[in-house]
């Protein structure tokens, strides 16, 4: 057998006049809803049907309201310090000195393509690469006599990139390329 629930009903007169028991829910035969209540307020608190709920238009909030949202919680700017293009050679490391003195957010190593080679054109930068078996090594940067010192190192390995079009590592010719360092603050 089937078991039927049926909750406490009455007019919408009916329900503004009932104090439920807290959790306790009714159903308003007026306006077809339900009411929820707390055991202390009268008539409790009316639940909004679906049908009753108006579509919401985004294009009909004024423009000084995305203004102010955007002024109040947008991020910081970052800004960025990029080094002169350095000569990659085999040596144990390639360093850099900026005239700041604070840590960056972040650095990275780029290399820029002076020469064609594996796919890569003239000025494409290139940040998929890698030195002997590590690929996408990071930076070291550290504050020495009032300076930001960005360090690479190299370790005289061979420094490869990944190809252009297939993905596959290619070790490359260290003239074909130059290194710069970007930071972030």
């Amino acid at each position: 057998m089937t078991r039927i629930l049926q909750i406490r009903r009455g007019s919408a007169a009916q329900n503004d006049n009932f104090t439920g028991l807290a959790g306790e829910i009714t159903f308003d035969t007026t306006n077809k809803t339900l009411r929820v209540h707390d055991g202390e307020t009268l008539g409790g608190f009316a639940l909004s049907r679906q049908d009753s709920i108006p579509e919401f238009d985004i294009s009909s909030v004024p423009d000084t309201f995305w203004n102010t949202l955007f002024a109040t919680y947008q991020p910081n700017s970052v800004n960025s310090l990029t080094s002169d293009a350095l000569i990659l050679s085999n040596s144990a490391y390639l360093d850099y000195e900026f005239d700041y003195a604070y840590l960056p957010a972040r650095a990275e190593a780029v290399l820029v393509c002076l020469s064609p080679e594996a796919g890569y054109s003239i000025d494409d930068e290139v940040r998929a690469f890698g030195v002997g078996t590590f690929a996408n090594p990071g930076v070291n940067t550290y504050i020495q006599n009032g300076a930001l010192h960005v360090r690479f190192f190299i370790g005289g390995q061979d420094i490869w990139v990944f190809h252009k079009t297939d993905a596959n590592p290619v070790n490359i010719n260290n003239s074909n390329w130059k290194l710069k360092f970007i930071v972030y603050y």
